[in-house]
């Protein structure tokens, strides 16, 4: 097992039972106890659990997610129109991801009834697209998380691992030059992760206050993003690092 994979082992786990202890991490990694130690300090740094006493505890429950509610009002107008651009993307008979971001929820209200095939985690889109005869919807399933209204956890993602599809839309907490994608927790982080590995297309949906921002949880690097579509209070300099990069950025009027 690599470091890395090590490291995303150890922080599964904490997540996922709450504390672990160094001698239980040391017989499942089949490393040392001072190995653990190590990655535990180190993984601390990071940011991505706390050390404990004999061992380390999460730290997921320190990053709440922000309520589906406030998301909605925060930066509303920025995001529909973000919404309404990233609609003209979509074409009849394209098979899509909209996650359970309030941009995606703008993006499922305004796309037209034509022929389309829409995989989601979120319950506000799949209701949205509902009333559309014509749109074919597919739900992730997996443990609900009822602050963003949104399926997730390991089942979300084996859903995700049956498809393929041409254009993922998704919306992060975070966009930095140097550290990437991020998320505010690590199940949304590892959800979006699968949508993007499953797309032939990514459409990063973020408004300016987005940028700059390293939240919890990273899941992509820019250069997996195809293309940003945000709002028009995004700066010349902050478009040309972008594209310096290779990503297209298109501004939503």
């Amino acid at each position: 097992m690599l470091v890395a994979e090590r490291h995303e082992k150890i922080v599964r786990l904490v997540n996922d039972r709450g504390s672990i202890r160094v001698s239980e991490l040391s017989d499942i990694c089949q490393v040392t106890e001072e190995t653990i130690r190590r990655d535990l300090d180190r993984l601390e740094e990071a940011g991505r659990l706390l050390r404990s006493h004999g061992g380390a505890v999460s730290i997921t429950e320190h990053q709440p997610e922000i309520p589906y509610i406030e998301r909605e009002i925060t930066m509303m107008e920025e995001k529909k129109r973000i919404a309404r651009k990233a609609v003209s993307n979509i074409e009849p008979n394209d098979r899509i991801i909209l996650d359970a971001s309030t941009t995606a929820w703008y993006m499922a209200s305004i796309i037209p009834d034509i022929p389309l095939t829409v995989l989601t985690n979120s319950i506000k889109v799949a209701m949205e697209l509902s009333t559309k005869e014509k749109v074919e919807v597919i739900s992730t399933g997996g443990k609900l998380a009822p602050r963003s209204l949104s399926f997730l956890g390991p089942s979300a993602e084996r859903s995700l691992d049956q498809y393929h599809v041409d254009k993922v839309f998704l919306s992060c907490k975070g966009i930095h030059l140097e550290r990437g994608i991020s998320e505010s927790n690590e199940m949304q982080a590892l959800v979006k992760k699968k949508m993007i590995s499953i797309s032939d297309k990514v459409y990063l949906l973020a408004d300016t206050s987005k940028f700059g921002v390293q939240a919890f949880t990273y899941f992509a690097e820019l250069k997996q993003i195809n293309e940003i579509i945000t709002d028009d209070e995004i700066d010349a300099l902050q478009v040309r690092q972008l594209q310096e990069k290779g990503v297209a950025v298109t501004v939503a009027p």
